[in-house]
């Protein structure tokens, strides 16, 4: 018993030892921690006044920064408006100076030619002689051996250096203040290149380029057929090479207007082609006829030529086995039936107006040539032809051949005189289309020669060439004409007749020499040529 309660004074004693030892604990802490959170406070307090020092002290350097990159801007962009109002001054009286100047403002040119601070009269000589000499220079169009000159004066080429010229002499002389200073300083930095209008005949350029095919030696030909006497003659076609014309147009067009192009030779550009098959059955359609007398109406006033009778004195098929052969010809005999009357028969009273006529004289020294003159005058006399219908003159002579009588004389060939079968139908040609045009018909095809052939006016002749060029023309009136031709004793008449209409025009035919190509002696060794002795 003592022993228990010894034991429990002892918890007692424990028990207030503890609340002893807890109770001053407690105070030291709360004690502590106040003083802590005194200290932590007041340094929170001064740390947010060194932050509240450092940014007023920030915004007092930005606030200063902010009026010192303020003040430069200023600075900077009345430096800049001064500068711009200084250029503006400078150039409004640069402008002023210029308007009443009497040259032109520098950085400017012509096609690449420089005209700065020149007068009109300067620029357009300066230019005038550049380009001159560009157009009466020659080139050649080549082609295998085949070789032709030309220059750019032969198509009429033309530059407006006139009006080049005034352009740029009024750049910067506007009423326009502002659009004077654009337009100065635009040249002075950016410089000014004035291209002036070029222009060429298109047709005569046209027309080179087929007389040229005409004449390459390995040119592609198409079968072809003319009635002689009474044989139809067909020619085989051969297989060869065309001009694309058009390339070829662009690089002489491309080598005129180029100025700074030294190149004085131009090949050809051609295509190889195939000739067509001969067609038998179309070309029987096409001369098959029944003859027809000729006859003609006065009320109305018409007239119906004779049809002479034309057919194959053999069959199609044994026509067609002929064709079978490797020929370069072939003649099919023709079985032909001569109407009763004939439209020379009718007489005068059928055509009884002169519509044109016109003549050329010849030379009767050389033999060959009136005999070709001769040969094609007939062919075409007494040709009717019907309202609508096409007149061809090569299809009406034929192919000239020496079987046909033709014989060889003096030709024009590639801008040369040379020799060859058929020389001086181009006279007969050219006679009658004066005719044609003074009878004001309508022309379907002609073409002139490269030069002036000198029997006619220059622009006036039609070159004829079998396979190439033709000479073509239809009857745009309303009643069917004649052709009255004939060629002999120097003399080459054609004339036209018909019935003249309600409103009829008196045509005049005019030509004018706008200009000369210059000529080249061109010496050559001949040495079929007898040696001269001094």
């Amino acid at each position: 018993m003592n022993k228990v309660k010894e034991n429990e004074l002892n918890k007692e004693n424990i028990e207030d030892t503890n609340e002893n030892m807890n109770e001053p604990k407690e105070s030291i802490i709360t004690e502590d921690a106040n003083k802590d959170s005194k200290e932590i406070i007041e340094e929170k307090d001064l740390s947010q006044e060194v932050v509240q020092n450092n940014m007023n002290k920030n915004e007092i350097s930005l606030e200063n920064l902010t009026k010192k990159s303020h003040k430069k801007t200023i600075i900077i962009t009345l430096i800049i408006i001064f500068v711009i109002l200084l250029l503006l001054f400078l150039s409004t009286i640069f402008a002023l100076v210029n308007c009443n100047s009497t040259t032109i403002v520098s950085g400017t040119s012509i096609k690449g030619i420089d005209i700065s601070g020149m007068t009109k009269e300067e620029a357009f000589n300066k230019v005038s002689d550049i380009v001159n000499s560009k157009l009466t220079s020659s080139f050649e169009l080549i082609h295998n051996d085949y070789s032709t000159t030309v220059t750019a004066e032969q198509f009429s080429a033309n530059y407006d250096i006139e009006s080049s010229i005034n352009t740029a002499y009024n750049i910067g002389k506007s009423s326009n203040i502002f659009k004077n200073n654009f337009d100065i300083i635009t040249s002075l930095l950016f410089k000014i290149n004035i291209v002036p209008s070029f222009s060429y005949n298109e047709d005569t350029v046209n027309s080179l380029i087929t007389e040229i095919e005409s004449n390459l030696p390995d040119r592609l030909v198409e079968p072809s057929y003319y009635i002689e006497d009474k044989n139809l003659i067909i020619v085989k076609g051969t297989d060869g090479i065309t001009i694309d014309t058009d390339l070829l147009k662009f690089k002489i067009i491309s080598n005129i207007n180029n100025f700074n192009s030294t190149n004085k030779n131009i090949d050809i550009p051609v295509k190889q082609s195939k000739a067509s098959d001969i067609n038998i059955d179309n070309i029987y359609n096409d001369i098959y006829k029944e003859a027809k007398d000729a006859y003609f109406t006065q009320n109305p006033f018409t007239i119906y030529p004779q049809v002479d009778g034309v057919d194959f004195e053999i069959s199609i098929d044994e026509a067609k086995a002929m064709l079978e052969q490797e020929q370069d010809t072939y003649t099919i005999p023709l079985k032909i039936t001569k109407p009763s009357i004939t439209t020379n028969d009718i007489g005068e009273e059928a055509f009884p107006n002169l519509l044109a006529t016109f003549s050329t004289t010849y030379s009767t020294k050389n033999s060959n040539r009136s005999t070709n003159i001769s040969l094609a005058s007939k062919k075409i006399n007494g040709v009717v032809l019907m309202p609508g219908e096409v007149f061809s003159y090569n299809s009406t002579v034929g192919k000239r051949t020496a079987a046909a009588g033709f014989k060889e004389a003096a030709v024009y060939s590639g801008g040369e005189v040379t020799t060859g079968i058929g020389g001086g139908i181009c006279q007969v040609s050219s006679t009658l289309y004066n005719s044609v045009l003074l009878a004001n018909l309508e022309i379907v095809e002609r073409f002139n020669h490269g030069f002036n052939p000198g029997y006619v006016k220059a622009g006036t002749d039609a070159t004829v060439s079998w396979g190439g060029p033709d000479f073509k023309f239809k009857n745009s009136r309303n009643y069917p004409i004649k052709i009255v031709c004939n060629g002999s004793g120097g003399t080459i008449t054609t004339k036209i007749y018909g019935l003249k209409e309600e409103y009829e025009f008196e045509v005049e035919i005019q030509a004018y020499i706008t200009s000369y190509i210059p000529y080249s002696t061109i010496t050559k060794q001949d040495p079929s040529l007898p040696v001269r002795n001094n």
